[in-house]
């Protein structure tokens, strides 16, 4: 049977209820102005013409941006980016003071706490001085003692020169009752035999004989005299010297006063307090810390690779972590004598054992400008990023000349 004669063949007639007739669905009409779906779908490949250029100048433009951002980067390294030598292994430092106690004692008073600002001079503790001042008062009345000692020495051989002036005029006056007496003694023996009685002759050498033997007594008696004045000299010296060793002691002694208040050595800010009034200081014990803010400066551990072009007084841009949005403009001050290892408290013996090579550190000093410093922003401990501008008084000739000119070592690894 064919097709068609199905065509033509009459559908069978089915008869359903009003009910049944609304539950079946209507048959979907075509829309009038609805194109065939085999005319709407086209190939599943096509795409909008204009999308393709579009996507082309997209890639275009990247791509020219990133040639330009490359160029521009390797442009930037070769004439500044080279120049700078940077390391994150920076902090802020500061020659930092610890106060100690000098004299033992109790603590009558500690005025300053953590974080003030100390002038110079100003008294950070006091101690009980009352010992002290004691020790201070006796010295100085043994000092008055010894100095009335030397006083009454001092007269005494004043005296002693008297007796020697006068010891001396009395043998001058014996000498001359002597010259007198030998005189005499001559004339009667000139007239002994028609003038002088021998009992005048025996008056005269009697006297000549006692006035040579009043010359000899005078002569000791001035000896004894000038020996006297020598002693009492002698007494003088020895009870100055023991005036100057009483003046030492009292030296100490106010020294030691002086100790029992401890002032700040320089301006700072006091941290670290380690104890409190009515506690009890020995000699060496930690009080307080001083930090003087405005001398800080930054210490940066430099690799061993990175400082071949470094030189004292270049330009330094250092960047605190506290502050990111802040540079700081400083300069290379000094380099260290020796790397961090070597100061350490072991310092690595490469000679014994396996060899592991290790890039070293050498610690730079950078100087920070004063005014920044006295902002007191800048504390010991806080970490810090250093870039080093190698272009000033890096001239690679004299590098270059200096390399070739250094002798080459013969020794083996």
């Amino acid at each position: 049977m064919s097709l068609r004669d199905d065509a033509d063949r009459p559908s069978p007639t089915i008869d359903l209820s009003e009910a049944e007739r609304a539950e079946v669905p209507a048959p979907r009409q075509p829309a009038p102005d609805a194109a065939p779906a085999s005319a709407q779908a086209g190939p599943a490949e096509a795409v909008p013409p204009r999308r393709r250029p579009l996507r082309r100048a997209l890639l275009l433009a990247v791509l020219a941006v990133l040639i330009g951002g490359g160029a521009y980067a390797g442009w930037q390294w070769w004439t500044v980016g080279r120049f700078f030598v940077s390391t994150d292994d920076a902090y802020v430092q500061a020659d930092i003071s610890v106060l100690a106690a000098k004299v033992p004692g109790y603590l009558a008073a500690v005025p300053v706490v953590n974080g003030v600002s100390v002038k110079k001079g100003d008294v950070i503790p006091q101690l009980d001085d009352g010992d002290y001042r004691l020790a201070l008062q006796a010295a100085q009345d043994k000092l008055a003692t010894q100095e009335s000692t030397i006083a009454r020495i001092a007269r005494q051989a004043e005296a002693a020169q008297a007796q020697v002036a006068q010891a001396s005029a009395q043998l001058d006056a014996t000498r001359a009752d002597a010259v007198r007496a030998q005189a005499d003694i001559a004339r009667s023996m000139q007239m002994q035999a028609d003038y002088v009685a021998k009992s005048r002759i025996d008056q005269t050498r009697a006297d000549r004989d006692r006035t040579e033997a009043s010359v000899k007594a005078m002569e000791a008696g001035l000896l004894a005299a000038r020996a006297n004045v020598d002693v009492l000299t002698a007494q003088k010296r020895e009870a100055e010297s023991v005036a100057a060793e009483l003046r030492t002691a009292v030296d100490r002694a106010r020294r030691d006063l002086d100790f029992a208040v401890i002032r700040a050595p320089f301006d700072g800010v006091v941290g670290n307090k380690a104890v409190e009034a009515g506690a009890y200081v020995a000699p060496g014990t930690r009080i307080a810390a001083l930090v003087p803010l405005q001398s800080v400066r930054i210490d940066a551990n430099f690799k061993e690779t990175q400082v071949q072009r470094m030189r004292p007084g270049q330009t330094v841009t250092v960047t605190v972590d506290a502050y990111p949005d802040r540079e700081i403009q400083g300069v290379v001050e000094s380099f260290s004598p020796a790397s961090g290892s070597v100061f350490s408290l072991l310092p690595p013996d490469n000679a014994t054992g396996n060899f592991t090579k290790i890039v070293q550190r050498l610690p730079v000093r950078v100087r920070v400008p004063e005014e920044v410093a006295r902002e007191g922003l800048l504390r010991p401990g806080l970490s810090a990023v250093v870039r080093v501008d190698t272009r000033a008084g890096a001239d690679r000739s004299v590098l270059d000349r200096a390399a070739r000119e250094r002798p080459v070592s013969t020794a083996s690894r």
